[in-house]
Order: C-alpha cells, then structure tokens, then sequence
C-alpha cells in the first residue's frame, strides 16, 4: 500500500516515525493500519464500502458523527496515509476563517503541483455558515478532501450545501471489550507503548479500566498511562488501591446541548410512555449522572403527566408538580429521590393521551374555521337591543332541565355544527368518563334527531 512520505519538521504528521516519549501514551498508540483500529467493524469491516475506498486509495469527502474517541481522528490520518496524500488539521474551536483561508491556499498550491491534500476539520459543527461555504468550491474542484468530524447530528448543525457534497459516516462507540484489547496492545507494545517496563496489570483490572473508558479509547489510555505512571513509584504492579485512585472521578459521556441529551430525554420519556418504570428509572438516573439540570427534568416529566397519562390518572399532574416542588426545596440529591418515584408513578400508571389529542383537533379546527359568531343562545343579553337582536334567546338553563343538562342545546357556531374532539381511552378514570360521555353524546344525538324531525313537520 502507498505511504505518505515523512517531511522534516512536520509536526502535523501524526503518522510520522519520529515519535518521542514526550507524547501521550494514546498518541504514540495511535493506529498505523486499518487493522489496528479497534472498533467500527460495521463501518470498516473487511469488503465494506468504505474500506474498499481507503484501501484503494479512491477516498472522497465525508463527515464522520460519533462520539469523543470513537477514531475520527485516526481514520482521517488512514485516509491520507493510504490515499499517498498531505494531511492538514484544522479545529473549528481553535481556527477562524484566516487560517482556514491559509491552509486551504496551500492545498490549492499542492494541488496545482499534482498532490492532493486531506483536510481534516475537527468539530465541525462549531464552524457557522459563512465558514462551511468556504470549503464548497475547494471540495468542487477536488483541491481538498474534506473530512469533518463532528460529535452532533449533522442534519442539525451543517448546512445543507456542505452535506450535499459529503457522504456521513456513522462511528460507534467503541465497546469495553474493544477498548481492552488496545489496552492490552498498549501494554505488549514495547516500542510506542508500555511494553518493557515491568508492569502487571490483571485481566480484571484491565476491564475496570476498559468499562470506565466509557466508549472512549483515548480515555482509556490515558486512565492506563495514569496508573502505569504510580504503579512504577510502588513497584510496577496496577494495584486495586492504585485505580481506586486512578478511577475516583470518572464521569460518563452526556452532552447538555447535544445529541445525546436529546437522545436520552427522548428515551426517557418514551420508556414513561410505554409503561417500562424500570427502563425509565435507568435513563433518569443516567441523565442525571451526567449533570442534567434536575429542574429541565421536573418540567419534561410535567409534560409528560398531561400529555401522555391525562385523564386517565389526574392525580399524576399534581404528583408532578408536588415532586418539582420537592426537588426546589431539597435540591440534590435528596430531591432526586422526589424525581425518582414520579417517574416510577408516570410509567406504572394508566396513560392516556386523549385530552392531548383533543386539544390538538381543536387548535385545528380553530384555525381552519375563523372567527365564527357566538350562537345567539350563548350570548348574553344585558341591554334591551341585545334582547331584541336576539341574545340569549332560546337558551336552556341546564339546571332546569331534566337530568341537569339541556340535550338539544348545540355548543358550537352554527356554521360548523357538533364536533367530537375527546375521545376517553378505557384505561383508568377515563374509562368511567368514556362510559358516561358516550351515553351522553348519543342523548344529544337522538335529541337533536327528533328536534329536526319536529321542525321538519
């Protein structure tokens, strides 16, 4: 396979020979071949689309989505390594626009001269859209091949001019078991890794390390770098003590404004909706180890108590309220307890989203009906030119009338006519509801049947 040619004082190079000690243990490990990445085996799996691309040194812009240490990096450094091309980092945290401006001249000049560039831009996302566009007529014209790595959805924060001219590739988080083997490799590795130096790390340590990874491999190196580093003052062995002390802070992945807080409110409150308390309980508490706001949660599991559970249980709005209540008064974590058992209330309780639905339907109808008149028996009638244009005049006093309530009486403007909205479920309250509303509206219908008839005689 082609290589990329090592230039002097290329510091950009992370695939270069000229590796020192200096460097973090995951970025002497960094991969050097398709083979030695771990994880991605959908997107990278022997014969698949992609592989077959880089390997052939046919490669075309792209963005790769997926989680912090997932191997972005890696596999845009593979792309130049294997396409024989220049490999050039820019980061939209730390870049502007000159020297985005800079790096893509230099490409143009290389380009002219017969070699192509890989134009690796980390967190893409973070560029706004004047910035994106300065890459469109470079990726048109094939000086640069784009390679953008983003950690959000990027239906949502690229634009679509930069998307039409780049494929997305999905990267996964890469599994514990995964992780432990470049753990492994790291320590067997006697030249770039830790290999040599006498260390004993147990398999079940090695796991520990690899689950609090979480996902990520360039974590996990370091967190092994670390223990390396105190395991040699105390004799070379990673004791249990030692990664007590290594792992005392580890933190899981959670993005406040990002895909995966989206995802995870998403799953939390479809778990509600299913009746799943156990799975509901498990994504609040992640959602809440990752440092959500726990007042954003009262509010989603309050939308929820109206929307998904209604009528069919009106006690879970005002638990929802009461358990937001709580939560303000208490704060963390004793309000979390508060939280808790609301969701565990919400998914075990009967749901309903008819009033939900009804609402909608006449939202709807609002919008499509105008402003339609008051019928004349609904209006009231204080002065006499009122009595006399006709307010009030035919209306039933539902008291007075027998059984309570006035059957033939219409409730809605003439030119629309009886409308159905609610529809009760036959789960919890609402199926009583249901039972008298349904014997209700078919009273009407009868009433309203033989008035019609009467008029028509």
């Amino acid at each position: 396979m082609p290589k990329a040619t090592p230039r002097p004082n290329d510091g950009d190079d992370l695939l270069s020979v000229d590796r020192t000690a200096l460097r973090p243990l995951a970025e002497r490990m960094r991969p050097r071949a398709l083979d030695e990445m771990v994880g991605q085996r959908r997107l990278l799996a022997p014969g698949s689309a992609l592989r077959q691309s880089i390997e052939s040194g046919r490669v075309h812009s792209m963005i790769l989505w997926g989680p912090p240490g997932c191997g972005k990096t890696t596999l845009a450094l593979l792309l130049a390594h294997y396409a024989d091309a220049e490999f050039r980092a820019v980061s939209a945290v730390l870049s502007g626009l000159p020297e985005v401006r800079k790096v893509l001249a230099e490409a143009g000049q290389l380009f002219a001269g017969g070699r192509r560039t890989v134009l690796f831009v980390d967190e893409a996302h973070r560029f706004n859209k004047a910035q994106q566009d300065a890459f469109l007529p470079h990726i048109e014209r094939g000086t640069i091949l784009f390679v953008g790595a983003t950690t959000e959805n990027p239906s949502f924060e690229l634009n679509s001019a930069l998307l039409s001219r780049c494929r997305v590739h999905v990267m996964e988080a890469v599994s514990a078991d995964d992780i432990a083997a470049a753990l492994q490799r790291a320590l067997d590795d006697a030249e770039h890794g830790l290999g040599g130096r006498g260390l004993v790390v147990g398999d079940a340590q090695l796991r520990l390390i690899a689950t609090a990874a979480d996902g990520d491999v360039r974590r996990g190196l370091t967190l092994l770098e670390i223990a390396a580093e105190l395991a040699v003052e105390q004799g070379g062995a990673v004791s249990d003590a030692i990664l007590e002390q290594v792992l005392a802070d580890r933190t899981r992945r959670f993005d406040k404004g990002g895909e995966q807080f989206y995802d995870q409110i998403s799953a939390l409150h479809k778990c509600v909706r299913s009746s799943n308390p156990d799975a509901a309980l498990y994504w609040l508490a992640r959602m809440l180890d990752g440092g959500c706001d726990p007042g954003y949660l009262a509010r989603r599991l309050t939308r929820m108590a109206v929307e998904d559970i209604g009528l069919a249980d009106p006690r879970a709005l005002q638990m929802a309220i009461d358990a937001w209540d709580t939560y303000d008064r208490l704060g963390s974590p004793e309000g979390d307890l508060a939280l808790a058992q609301l969701v565990l209330y919400l998914a075990s309780t009967a749901k309903s989203n008819a009033g939900y639905a009804a609402f909608n339907a006449a939202k709807h109808d609002v919008h499509e009906h105008g402003t339609l008149d008051v019928p004349l028996h609904f209006r009231n009638a204080p002065t006499r030119l009122m009595k006399q244009l006709g307010y009030g005049k035919g209306y039933q006093y539902d008291h007075d009338a027998e059984g309570g309530i006035a059957l033939d009486q219409t409730g809605f403007p003439d030119a629309m006519g009886e409308r159905v909205y609610y529809e009760p479920v036959a789960r919890g309250l609402e199926s009583k509801l249901k039972e008298k509303l349904d014997g209700l509206r078919d009273l009407r219908r009868r009433a309203r049947e033989e008035g019609g008839q009467g008029d028509a005689s």
